[in-house]
């Protein structure tokens, strides 16, 4: 019985007609096998038996019809079976004679194990199959929650921290998880073996970002909120790092000698600010309003777009400092955002002969704050909106430096008190 086929551009298929012809006469039996023809290079013929020859084997419910190989092109059996479970029939392939190295022995194995239930039927497993992602899609794994949370945050310096953290620290290790499946035992270990290697302060940050990961999913409503908290490592990194008095005069000596174009002036500009590295190499001259006196900050650490009073000296330097064609105040190559004045910096901070420890653009933003807190006139709400800190948490540090001012504003009223003569009454007699 020889059959034609066609073409069926519309729905890219393969059209088999099979010829039929009898006394009476002769006719088409028409039936599509739905193959992409871009992928596929020969018919599969399950489902469609009947217009095929079937030969039998000495199994029992096992047959092959004769097709082609995908390798070779060569003729090659394939193997198909047939049974009955939970009385339905079922006719299904079972493999091919050379890519799946199929025998009719083979062939009946796989028979008696699918109508014993030990396998699956390729109609269960492809229902199987369809149900796992079904599945997968309702799952709000850690590394979904991620890639959401991800697509939502500003591409700022904290964001590129946040994404060294998780690709190293958290997917490993929890991407593959549920907040739901995550115990407080999985945290504690996993804490104890950080801290083995890694400091307080970056095992701290670690497992905030993965709070933050979670607390994201609750707030969405894509999971449910975990049954514990998730604790953090205590961290005592409050180190005095303030320039003295003596240091700052020779690091401004340092930086006024330097031939760098701009890592004097970024060094100036962190002591007479307390901006951070970041909003130093972000900032623009139009953030800079000369007239109101006024410096914007550009995706500061808290996120919120603020400003900061432009003082006297400020003003100065920026007036002074020489301005080319990029509207980076203190650009990079080719007039882009910098990213990096380590070394330049370094060089300063070297001539300058500060110890090894300080971090010139990190301890001089300390050094601000302190000389404020120092001075006991500026509250620590006014420090904070200085300094642009989300909470006053981090002035805390400060705190004692206010404090001890406000004793000595205290006690020089208690010594002027101790001073005056009262009449009739002497220092001896007043005890």
């Amino acid at each position: 019985m020889p059959f034609y086929s066609y073409l069926d551009n519309t729905k890219k298929t393969c059209i088999f007609e099979l010829f039929v012809g009898n006394s009476v006469g002769n006719r088409f039996l028409t039936k599509p096998f739905n193959i992409n023809i871009f992928h596929r290079k020969y018919v599969e013929y399950e489902g469609n038996m009947a217009a095929l020859k079937r030969i039998k084997t000495n199994y029992p419910g096992v047959f092959y019809i004769n097709g082609t190989s995908v390798v070779s092109g060569k003729e090659e059996r394939i193997y198909y079976i047939r049974y009955r479970k939970n009385n339905k029939l079922i006719e299904e392939k079972a493999g091919r004679q050379f890519q799946d190295d199929m025998t009719p022995a083979r062939a009946s194995i796989v028979r008696a194990q699918r109508m014993n239930g030990d396998t699956l039927s390729n109609q269960e497993k492809r229902a199987k199959i369809e149900a796992r992602k079904k599945a997968e899609l309702n799952r709000w794994t850690i590394e979904r929650l991620w890639d959401e949370y991800a697509s939502q945050r500003t591409q700022n310096e904290n964001y590129r921290k946040d994404y060294t953290r998780y690709n190293k620290n958290i997917l490993p290790v929890f991407g593959s998880q549920e907040p739901k499946e995550l115990s407080p035992l999985d945290i504690d270990r996993y804490r104890v073996k950080m801290l083995k290697t890694k400091s307080p302060q970056t095992v701290k940050h670690v497992l905030s970002l993965l709070r933050r990961i979670i607390n994201f999913g609750v707030k969405k409503g894509l999971c449910p909120p975990p049954t514990f908290f998730i604790e953090m490592p205590k961290v005592d990194n409050l180190k005095d790092d303030a320039l003295t008095e003596a240091q700052i005069t020779k690091l401004l000596k340092a930086a006024d000698e330097d031939d760098h174009p701009h890592a004097g002036a970024i060094i100036k500009m962190a002591l007479l600010t307390g901006m951070r590295r970041g909003e130093l190499f972000k900032l623009q001259w139009s953030d800079i309003d000369f007239e109101k006196k006024f410096i914007r900050i550009r995706d500061p650490k808290g996120g919120k777009g603020q400003s900061i009073p432009l003082n006297k000296l400020t003003e100065e330097l920026l007036l002074s400092h020489r301005r080319t064609k990029s509207p980076f105040v203190f650009p990079g190559r080719n007039g882009k955002q910098r990213t990096n004045a380590q070394k330049s910096i370094n060089n300063i901070k070297e001539k300058a002969g500060l110890p090894k420890e300080i971090r010139p653009l990190h301890s001089l933003r300390h050094t601000f704050a302190t000389m404020l807190a120092n001075s006991g006139e500026v509250d620590m709400y006014t420090l904070q909106k200085l300094t642009t800190h989300k909470g006053p948490q981090m002035l805390q540090r400060y705190a004692h430096l206010r404090d001890a001012k406000l004793h000595e504003a205290s006690s020089v009223a208690g010594n002027i008190i101790e001073n005056l003569e009262f009449p009739g009454l002497n220092p001896e007699e007043a005890e």
